[in-house]
């Protein structure tokens, strides 16, 4: 499989590492971007000579003259996918210039280069099934699935509906956080808050740029802020209605809903260790992917892969985190020098 990438911006990027990471050929054009030697095209018509998948990463308003350029080199056997973070507008764009003559697939892969950084699993993508071109979908599952991705099918309405209530929200809600001067780590913040900042940081270094494109091409992203307004606008009158001299304001009606768990204390603290515990091993699973990644670097640079040197600066690092915490310092080492080990294992499965 040979795969063309139209724009090598951040996630152009990306994507090309993960076909690295697959063994997966690519070209890649972008008159704006530094392509390294062995994956840069030097025109669009080379870029599309024997590719299979045509993947359009390219900013959504710049979708509809992007196809047209692309249009008159595409052969009827290649297969174009955007991987827009809004579906309507690009499909819309694929079926008016592409229509019945090049098979064309919408798609949303669920993750960006932070993502991608930081080892995490699963990598979702959203297609979106095409009856124009039936098996489009099942091509395009097949290509992702070959990325290690997971494959989530959704109709363009459907996918766009629910980014706006969950992913042009969370830009939303970030934003006005920064803007209000909220967006900051203080030593004595609260762990809600904490949880905020965290979307914020993540938020503002993996897609910050586009929030104006997220809030303007998704058809559903205006609805679904002015019901968060209105309903934001209708707890802060009902706050500012309670008399401040009033001892026992009647607040029921503004309590958050509990979670109705029902569980005696031990049953509970239990679950909550077993959910702790999964996350323990799905941060296990991203430790190991960057282990294979580190091992894979130092084969390239030439580097011994046994770093003894490196080893003890982890453990002491990691001594002087669980002073910090007020936790055992020999019984943290005791746990590390477990995950090296791990973590070896780990670089000796995969090449």
């Amino acid at each position: 499989m040979t795969v063309a990438i139209v724009g090598y911006g951040r996630f152009g990027r990306a994507l090309g590492s993960l076909l690295d990471a697959a063994g997966i050929g690519y070209r890649a054009w972008d008159t704006a971007a530094d392509i390294p030697e062995p994956h840069r095209a030097g025109s669009l018509q080379g870029l599309l000579t024997g590719a299979e998948q045509v993947v359009v990463a390219v900013p959504v308003p710049r979708m509809r003259e992007v196809l047209q350029a692309l249009s008159p080199h595409l052969k009827p056997e290649q297969l174009v996918l955007d991987v827009g973070s809004v579906k309507v507008k690009p499909v819309q764009a694929m079926n008016e210039v592409l229509g019945t003559r090049v098979p064309w697939v919408g798609t949303h892969p669920l993750f960006g280069p932070l993502s991608l950084a930081m080892a995490e699993r699963p990598l979702r993508v959203v297609v979106s099934p095409n009856p124009l071109h039936p098996d489009a979908a099942r091509r395009a599952r097949v290509f992702f699935e070959r990325l290690g991705c997971e494959v989530i099918e959704q109709t363009p309405e459907g996918h766009d509906r629910v980014m706006a209530h969950t992913h042009a929200l969370t830009f939303f809600v970030a934003k006005g956080m920064v803007d209000a001067g909220s967006g900051v780590d203080v030593p004595f913040a609260p762990a809600s808050f904490k949880a905020l900042s965290r979307t914020i940081e993540i938020v503002r270094s993996d897609a910050g740029h586009l929030f104006t494109a997220i809030q303007h091409e998704n058809p559903f992203a205006h609805e679904a802020r002015r019901h968060l307004l209105q309903a934001l606008g209708a707890i802060h009158q009902e706050l500012e209605a309670i008399p401040p001299e009033a001892a026992t304001p009647d607040t029921a009606r503004m309590e958050l809903p509990a979670l109705e768990t029902g569980l005696p204390e031990l049953k509970e603290t239990r679950e909550h260790i077993d959910q702790l515990d999964r996350e323990l091993v799905e941060l296990l699973a991203r430790r190991a992917e960057l282990a294979r990644r580190a091992i894979r670097a130092k084969a390239e640079a030439g580097q011994p892969v046994p770093d003894p040197a490196r080893e003890d600066e982890v453990i002491a690092t990691r001594r002087a985190w669980a002073t910090e915490l007020g936790l055992d310092p020999d019984g943290v080492e005791s746990i590390f020098r477990a995950v090296l080990r791990f973590s070896r294992r780990a670089q000796q499965s995969q090449p």
